[in-house]
């Protein structure tokens, strides 16, 4: 069992051993809720309506903490465990309502646009407990040219870039001219994980611009576009949980951004996971919480806007050391399949911890072994596929031993039937004593479910089976 004590937040250097108490330093300030959580069995509201928030109504419903779940709007998995409530989650006026309605005593947000939308600043007035950072605090997410200026002024270890509004759209098609490829190109907004594009020549790089930026294919995402230098390494996503002044770690993970086996097509919102990552040991850890985890949350800090909730640090492993892809503001999907099931403590409470500002001396315990999680999706996806498409074989996969089915794209139909709505539809997710284990577990949930046109990406973990063969 593995053990992940809360860390303060210090620009001093780290020098304590991973995965132990770090060495005292003071505490920061931090801004604390006027709302005094209840000692007593908590009342949660997971919003969103995805894989990840059915990770996390099945994580919270083994919480002896928990009293009563509701998600919304929820899918036909979290109806398992929890009351769906039939609110969208952007719907932050009626989610305000509902909270105090229903004497909601902490709720948890899944996806980044109610977070980009100000969803916590509402709560906080109304003296509602949530968790997840500030309007102004998600802009790390919500914006990547805020993220990698914010970077560059804490020297946070990243990409070189440039940022270009929509109106210099011939200067940043001169720059590509300039700087040539391979080069990333990035809409500055939110494009539900779709709107980064890595260009190994130069007229990928700007048929993606011109996506961006002419066709608007990002709506007011694309109103500023980020270019920067294709970093080479191996990804890793490490999540942190934080109260603004200490944090802990969840297990480090890898996904899948590409649509095609070997990294190849279009990005999508993920294709699978796999958690722990072998690429992370003890001394790459130490260095990304060093690096970039207690910079981050300093830097955030001194720019008045402390930063409370789930940061995820999208990572590239460079031969020069660990450098940010991406921030995001919450829990990431499917990352949160695989990582959620080898937490063995109660995060309900560690939530509780969070939100209340008070996550110092707090652990996160993890089970031995390996998780991961196949995404099965729709046909055509991440482009175009049909919805309402009949999936049959849940039962005969979660009959499986340690094998679970989280819904992401589905719904019922008025006769019951389980139906494809969306273009992620499902993630299989399998435990076991190590990687190949859990893999091989995953794989043998997935034969057993079946709709027309399903895709899913046969290589999930082939990196993390590396690493194992070569140590």
């Amino acid at each position: 069992m593995l053990m992940l004590k809360a860390t303060t937040v210090s620009a001093s250097r780290c020098d304590a051993q991973v995965l132990a108490p770090y060495p005292p330093y003071p505490r920061l300030s931090v801004l604390r809720s006027p709302h005094r959580l209840s000692e007593n069995r908590m009342r949660i509201l997971v919003v969103g309506s995805g894989g990840r928030e059915h990770a996390l109504v099945r994580a919270l419903a083994q919480s002896d903490s928990v009293s009563a779940l509701f998600a919304a709007p929820g899918t036909p998995g979290t109806a398992q465990a929890a009351t769906n409530v039939d609110l969208g989650a952007t719907d932050i006026d009626g989610l305000v309502a509902f909270a105090q309605a229903e004497a909601i005593d902490l709720t948890l947000v899944g996806p980044e646009q109610p977070l980009v939308d100000g969803i916590v600043d509402r709560f906080a007035a109304a003296g509602l407990p949530i968790v997840g950072p500030t309007q102004d605090a998600a802009r790390l997410e919500g914006s990547k040219a805020f993220a990698n200026q914010f970077m560059a002024r804490h020297g946070i270890p990243t990409a070189s870039f440039r940022v270009f509004g929509a109106e210099a759209y011939a200067e940043a098609s001169a720059y590509l001219d300039e700087v040539g490829a391979p080069i990333v190109v990035k809409a500055d907004g939110l494009a539900a994980g779709k709107g980064a594009f890595v260009c190994d020549t130069l007229e990928a790089a700007h048929e993606a611009l011109d996506q961006i930026v002419q066709d608007r294919a990002f709506g007011a995402a694309g109103d500023r576009v980020v270019i920067e230098e294709k970093m080479e390494g191996e990804e890793v996503s490490v999540l942190a949980l934080t109260d603004g002044a200490h944090y802990v770690l969840l297990p480090p993970s890898q996904d899948h951004k590409p649509i095609g086996e070997g990294g190849t097509g279009p990005n999508t919102g993920g294709m699978g996971a796999f958690a722990p990552a072998p690429l992370v040991d003890g001394a790459l850890l130490m260095e990304i919480c060093r690096d970039i985890i207690e910079p981050t949350l300093q830097g955030m800090q001194e720019e008045g806007t402390p930063y409370r909730g789930v940061l995820y640090c999208g990572l590239m492993v460079a031969d020069d050391g660990p450098k940010v892809v991406e921030y995001n503001c919450r829990l990431g999907d499917p990352e949160a399949q695989a990582v959620l099931p080898l937490v063995d403590s109660d995060l309900a409470e560690i939530f509780r911890n969070v939100a209340e500002g008070d996550l110092q001396g707090t652990s996160v315990r993890t089970v031995p072994g390996a998780a991961a999680c196949v995404v099965m999706a729709s046909d055509g996806y991440p482009v175009e596929y049909d919805t309402g498409v009949e999936i049959t074989g849940l039962e005969a996969a979660e009959a499986l031993p340690h094998v679970s089915v989280l819904h992401a794209g589905t719904r019922r139909t008025d006769d019951a039937r389980l139906v494809t709505d969306g273009g992620r539809v499902l993630g299989v997710v399998g435990r076991g004593g190590d990687l190949p284990e859990a893999l091989d577990r995953a794989y043998e949930g997935v034969d057993r479910i079946h709709f027309a046109g399903n895709t899913y990406r046969r290589d999930i973990g082939e990196k993390g089976r590396a690493h194992l063969d070569a140590s």
